[in-house]
């Protein structure tokens, strides 16, 4: 029976890792004050320990630690196929391999002093921990795998965040200095503990720590939590072994079949089955590539929750389209994943790395050529083609040169991006210097060729900015980083405005606005788009590059 919604297990597990790895951070750092003194380790723990060794804080931590590794449990209870990613399972065996290594750190740190009266400062827990070469080895594999289990839980929440592409460089370097500093800061405060702490080629005095060591009363609590924990997990997967009320049957199209326990997801099915299955973010539901077409078998299935629900709205999917990762089928079921070609028997091209969609705040350049068919058809098919290649050669440089990629040309005309690195508010700036650029380009191409064209070269583009979807799209060779959205159709009906006004730029008040610049003096028009219902306040800009008055000068 389930006492607790998935969403409030979710938020729970996610909250209690919060709260542990805020405290573990702070541990670390602590250990890296070892590079300056073992002084300087205690000021920084009896200023931590206002916080966590206050009775808030501690009651807080404990709760936090004993949460998470009840929502650890119930997670692996729940999982109905050992199959997963290798960072999933390498951050399910680290989180429970961290009581049995942790275990002999906090009796000593926390239990004994109150079973002893006596606290334990910097100084003291650095010669408990180095009067065996075990006891600090135990201690630094600890601290690597504790630390190594925060990331991947903070990878796995943070990796399809719209903002975590920005600072994934940064969040990359902390996560590897952190545990570098804490080791070298740990090994440094041992080093310069005082001679008369090093006897016998230890740090420390060994019977007082054999006498702490050896006390029956901490002895048996670590030997309780030992077992303890290890029948906590025993437990969880005695429960997984336990038979199943009943088997359902997955059916796909091809004819392949999956046999699985009550209680499995869809996606849990194709796993235990080896039948391949997308899923971007792990099967966690905060994606859509999952989903399937349930063809057989829906009647009498359990309704979405609140967050399968969202998910489903949004993407405005049909009443017979469920995430697989969320739907736990009650009876047969015949399904059709919607993003798995190989699960439909056709062949499927090998998805590049970090190829899975992402949701970026993007700026968004179309621009054309206006009549250059006119202008083609009275030259040689060589010469338009080194026309072209000047052309696209001046977009190149005009979009690459503002900070943004290009995404494909597509004839006479590109399609560019700003935003995939910096701000959304930067990714406007950049998308207008853009346009000011090629218009400046168009007509250093026009006073170079003005002796063969019979007409000049004129642009049209169309600027917006918004939400896209930025991932790998295409198939095989012609597999391109490509976007796809509302975004991306508004830029292009604003580049056909610009022709039907006659204009070189139509550019949404939106992205001027996020910009943070006025265009005041231009053209300010309310206009519809096909196949939208919210009107969009648009300016016209006849001479796109009029607008280097408006945007802040280069550095």
């Amino acid at each position: 029976m389930t006492i607790l919604s998935a969403d409030i297990r979710k938020k729970a597990h996610l909250v209690s890792g919060a709260v542990l790895g805020s405290f573990v951070l702070c541990h670390l750092i602590n250990h890296s004050l070892g590079l300056i003194s073992v002084g300087a380790m205690e000021a920084g723990r009896r200023t931590l320990g206002l916080l966590w060794q206050s009775t808030p804080g501690t009651v807080l931590l404990y709760s936090a630690l004993l949460l998470h590794f009840l929502m650890a449990l119930d997670s692996l209870y729940r999982r109905q196929t050992l199959r997963m990613p290798v960072g999933e399972a390498l951050k399910i065996v680290f989180g429970l391999s961290l009581p049995f290594l942790l275990i002999p750190h906090v009796v000593a740190a926390r239990v004994e002093p109150i079973l002893t009266g006596i606290n334990a400062d910097y100084p003291m827990i650095l010669r408990g921990l180095w009067s065996h070469a075990s006891n600090a080895s135990r201690q630094s594999v600890a601290l690597l795998l504790v630390w190594g289990h925060a990331c991947l839980g903070a990878w796995f929440w943070m990796r399809g965040r719209s903002w975590f592409a920005r600072y994934e460089i940064l969040l990359y370097t902390i996560a590897i200095l952190v545990p570098i500093f804490a080791l070298f800061g740990f090994v440094s405060g041992a080093r310069s503990l005082p001679p008369v702490y090093a006897e016998h080629g230890a740090y420390g005095d060994r019977a007082s720590i054999s006498r702490s060591q050896n006390s029956p009363t901490a002895e048996d609590i670590r030997l309780a939590l030992y077992a303890g924990f290890t029948g906590l997990i025993g437990g969880a997967l005695a429960l997984r072994a336990l038979p199943s009320r009943g088997r359902i049957r997955v059916r796909y199209p091809d004819g392949r079949v999956a046999a699985v326990s009550l209680g499995f997801s869809v996606l849990e099915a194709s796993r235990a089955a080896g039948i391949p299955h997308v899923s971007v973010c792990g099967g966690r539901g905060r994606c859509s590539t999952c989903r399937i077409r349930i063809i057989e078998g829906l009647e009498g299935q359990p309704e979405p929750d609140a967050a399968e629900l969202a998910t489903l709205t949004r993407i405005g999917a049909p009443n017979n389209v469920r995430l697989a990762c969320q739907f736990r089928p009650v009876h047969n079921v015949t399904v059709v994943p919607v993003l798995d070609n190989d699960s439909l028997g056709t062949k499927t091209q090998l998805a590049r790395h970090n190829g899975g969609g992402r949701e970026r705040q993007v700026a968004v350049l179309f621009c054309d050529l206006r009549d250059f068919t006119r202008i083609a058809e009275h030259r040689l098919p060589y010469d338009t083609v080194f026309l072209l290649n000047r052309y696209f050669q001046m977009v190149g440089e005009a979009v690459e040169g503002s900070g943004g990629v290009i995404d494909k040309f597509i004839g006479d005309g590109a399609l560019a991006i700003f935003g995939l690195k910096g701000s959304y508010k930067d990714a406007c700036l950049q998308s207008l210097t853009a346009a000011m650029r090629l218009s400046e380009g168009v007509r250093a191409l026009n006073q170079t060729f003005e002796a063969e064209l019979r007409h000049p070269l004129r642009l049209a583009i169309g600027l917006h900015a918004g939400p896209a979807i930025i991932g790998e799209m295409g198939y095989g060779r012609a597999t391109s980083l490509t976007a796809v959205g509302d975004t991306i159709n508004i830029a292009s009906r604003l580049e056909g405005l610009a022709k039907e006004h006659d204009c070189e730029l139509a550019v949404s008040v939106e992205l001027a606005g996020r910009a943070g610049i006025g265009l005041d003096g231009n053209r300010r028009l309310d206009i519809s788009l096909r196949g939208r219902q919210a009107r969009l306040e648009t300016w016209i800009v006849e001479n796109a590059a009029e607008i280097s008055k408006a945007l802040p000068a280069e550095d």
